[in-house]
């Protein structure tokens, strides 16, 4: 496969940072073409497009920049809607940073290391619109589970160290009805300044609960009508949900930014990794990758691993062929993740 640096004219990296970026133009045999400094702002945006028109020795121009989802998202914007080709840096390694470590330094760093990507697997950022969407929601709904779990606890502890009436409310689950009674319950005479305090923060947090809850349900459609949009053949697949598939979305991203489902499962963190020892010959879970899309995949897992007879029949088959349970699970995720993976790519294409 042919370098970046066979097939450009120039690259331009960028060490990008709150208020201002780095810029570096690089020929292909790494030499300074001209560096440039720029304010993180429209301004700064249009003076370095203006510069590249200006610098650079031909047409085929290539941009690398660090924290394209971060403080480089602007500008990458900007480069990406003026038509020029932006893909995504790493931080520089300590053993890169020989000459010491600046802007500058990490900008032509970033040029270099541009010029040695495959020019046929570019890590380009991910993807901005609908998928961007779902990324906001998945943020939102992991903060809402947080806080209402937290505030389950709490409620529970308050009514099992109450009165009788108090611990019968805290027994079973904490479904809406139980939720509304709690939250209506009002104050009876001669109770104390503690029960009194205890009610209305029972109270409170009943009402807090009941809210989350129905603001998780609002979420969860909003997930399932962008999901089908982006992908409407992923949700068919057994024990896919609005939740992970809206992970599995989120964390694909779109096509080429993956170059097979040996990826996708390294990305999810479902590769296996050799674990095998003289006459033992095994794999082990990979710890690494997204743990988010890690935690999608699991979820599939268990809810196939219930319901599903054709899962069933593997397990059987696995467990006869003396396959641990977590071994199965194992195999079951790297599957799992290929045929995610497969459906994406096609919904893409479609």
């Amino acid at each position: 496969m042919p370098l970046v640096a066979e097939v450009v004219d120039a690259v331009v990296g960028g060490d990008t940072h709150r208020d201002t970026h780095a810029l570096e133009m690089t020929a292909p045999t790494g030499a300074t073409i001209s560096t440039l400094a720029i304010d993180n702002d429209d301004a700064g945006f249009a003076t370095a497009l203006a510069w590249i028109v200006e610098h650079a020795p031909g047409a085929r121009v290539m941009v690398g920049l660090e924290g394209t989802r971060s403080y480089g998202i602007g500008l990458a914007r900007a480069i990406q809607t003026a038509g020029l080709v932006v893909v995504e840096v790493e931080h520089p390694k300590r053993s890169d940073r020989r000459r010491g470590k600046s802007d500058p330094i990490d900008a032509h760093l970033a040029a270099l290391h541009t010029l040695r990507l495959d020019a046929d697997q570019l890590p380009t950022p991910r993807a901005d619109g609908e998928r961007e969407a779902l990324r906001i929601l998945l943020g939102a709904r992991r903060e809402l589970t947080t806080v209402r779990t937290r505030q389950i606890n709490r409620l529970r502890a308050l009514l099992l160290t109450g009165d009788d009436a108090d611990r019968d409310l805290s027994r079973g689950t904490l479904t809406d009805a139980r939720l509304t009674a709690i939250s209506r319950r009002r104050g009876r005479s001669g109770e104390t300044v503690e029960q009194e305090v205890r009610r209305a923060e029972a109270r409170r947090l009943a009402i807090a609960i009941r809210d989350a809850g129905h603001e998780l349900k609002d979420n969860k459609k909003q997930l399932a009508s962008l999901a089908d949009q982006l992908a409407p053949r992923l949700r068919d697949k057994v024990g896919v949900g609005p939740v992970s598939a809206a992970q599995a979305i989120v964390s694909w991203s779109h096509a080429g930014r993956c170059r097979n489902d040996a990826a996708f499962a390294a990305l999810a963190g479902a590769s296996p990794i050799p674990a095998s020892s003289g006459r033992v010959v095994r794999h082990r879970y990979n710890r690494g990758g997204d743990r988010s899309l890690n935690r999608a995949l699991h979820d599939i897992t268990l809810t196939r691993w219930r319901i599903c007879p054709r899962t069933h029949a593997y397990i059987a088959r696995r467990r006869a062929e003396g396959k641990s349970d977590n071994e199965i699970r194992r195999s079951m995720k790297r599957y799992i993740a290929r045929e995610l993976y497969r459906t994406l790519e096609a919904s893409s294409a479609a």
